[in-house]
């Protein structure tokens, strides 16, 4: 018999300090820093993002985006045998995020563990734990997004600081008979590694190198629309799948011009392209798990439709996976 893996639940959770970009640009303000909102929409698409406080931690979203999942899913902790976070802004160095939501949840046992592929951490945990699950290495499978963006951003560089939100998002995967996840394809060129990235490390009790996010915007923008529509192209050719058989494109939510133009290479339709960077910013390996259960709480995806997800992160690392939900 053959083994598949489905989404059978999914859940978000957002901190709630919600921040316009009219705040934001207050903030920069205040150290000689001009932007605006206008400035930030037309370059991003991004209106607000949500910023934790300061005792709120990557772990904690992830505990709660994990938990409606499972509600959604009709299960219990105890049934979930494997744990993958992806997030490049875990709570401590180790243990790992998955290990630590792992017992907040009470759901010892199984592996836990995570994944560092950045804003392509949820499609590559994804992709793992989907083996797990063809593999019978696991029955139920949590996949989780989380990260605190705001603690690595220099409020003083508006060209990254406006671009990124924190927030959370899971999926329940679960065996099934029928295909659910059809194919994924992953990619990293490490050759690339300085155009974004965080080069900080904790060395002998302090930070040693650049402690903030840095990125060479044209540089990654340039690349990110190659390689999304290459990815995306390859995951259709993997399942035998065409363009206009998606219902859904769930992309990363970056920028809303890389999102629509790679979205016009495929020839899928602006209005077939789940948008949610207008509200959330860019939650790195958040976004996508964010983004979808946005759309399936909304009513906008259903069962049965046909999804693709698609991301690029630093490394630079990318990925795309399509999926019957």
């Amino acid at each position: 018999m053959s083994r598949y893996s489905r989404i059978i639940g999914t859940g978000s959770h957002l901190p709630p300090n919600k921040v316009s970009n009219d705040e934001l640009a207050a903030r920069l303000a205040r150290d000689g820093i001009e932007t605006s909102d206008e400035w930030i929409v037309e370059r991003t698409g991004i209106r607000h993002r949500h910023f934790v406080g300061a005792d709120t931690t990557s772990v904690d979203l992830g505990e709660q985006a994990a938990r409606r999942a499972l509600e959604a899913a009709g299960l219990v902790a105890q049934d979930i045998d494997l744990i993958i976070v992806a997030t490049s802004t875990p709570d401590m160095i180790f243990p790992s995020n998955a290990a630590l939501i792992q017992g907040r949840l009470g759901a010892g046992g199984g592996a836990a563990f995570d994944v560092q592929a950045v804003c392509a951490g949820f499609v590559y945990a994804l992709t793992i734990a989907d083996q797990f699950v063809r593999g019978g290495l696991a029955r139920h499978a949590l996949v989780i997004g989380t990260e605190v963006f705001s603690r690595i951003l220099d409020f003083k560089d508006r060209s990254t600081c406006v671009l990124f939100g924190d927030g959370a998002g899971a999926v329940v995967l679960a065996e099934s008979q029928t295909p659910g996840l059809l194919a994924s394809s992953l990619h990293a060129d490490g050759r690339q590694a300085g155009i974004l990235c965080t080069p900080g490390r904790v060395a002998s009790g302090e930070i040693s190198g650049h402690p903030f996010l840095k990125m060479d915007g044209p540089a990654v923008f340039k690349q990110a629309v190659h390689v999304l529509e290459n990815v995306a192209r390859e995951v259709l050719a993997k399942s035998g799948r065409k363009p206009e058989d998606v219902d859904w494109m769930v992309p990363h939510q970056a920028n809303i011009r890389i999102m629509l133009h790679t979205a016009k290479k495929l020839g899928i339709p602006a209005e077939k392209v789940v948008q949610t960077v207008a509200d959330h910013g860019n939650t790195s390996a958040a976004s996508i798990p964010l983004a979808l259960d946005t759309a399936v709480r909304a009513g906008t995806i259903r069962r049965g439709d046909t999804l693709l997800f698609e991301a690029v992160g630093g490394g630079l690392t990318w990925g795309a996976a399509l999926l019957d939900y």
